[in-house]
């Protein structure tokens, strides 16, 4: 199993960019497909991006695709996300994901309930 921590959060601007970390604990991170989860204020957790085992497929919702970028390091233990053109909409936590499981449709990452362990999630809050 593996326990993924965030970091890289804060307070930025309208326009700013920021890059999330994620670091998974555990001897086989390359073994699991990674994602990111935002949750704003009064809102459900929704799907950001997702990546698979190997870094070659990546998945992203609407909202933050053309701006929003997942990559990982499997040699690292890390999985990140570079946010550009960000907008006070992006404002939520940040949480990290994993799942050993393998589906063929990469749009089965886009839920929740795919994955099975979670980090603790990191804030960023972007200003207009």
């Amino acid at each position: 199993q593996v326990q993924p921590v965030e970091s890289g959060g804060g307070l930025v601007q309208a326009g700013d960019s920021l890059r999330l970390s994620c670091v998974a604990s555990g001897r086989t991170f390359s073994s699991y497909t990674m994602g990111w989860f935002r949750q704003a204020p009064g809102k459900e957790r929704e799907f950001v991006a997702a990546i698979r085992l190997s870094g070659t497929s990546t998945y992203y919702a609407d909202s933050v695709k053309g701006r929003f970028t997942i990559s990982r390091d499997n040699a690292k233990n890390t999985v990140y996300l570079q946010m550009n053109s960000l907008n006070p909409e992006d404002t939520a936590v940040y949480y990290c994901a994993a799942t050993s499981r393998i589906y063929y449709s990469g749009i089965s990452y886009y839920t929740e309930d795919k994955y099975d362990y979670w980090g603790q999630g990191t804030q960023v809050t972007v200003s207009s």
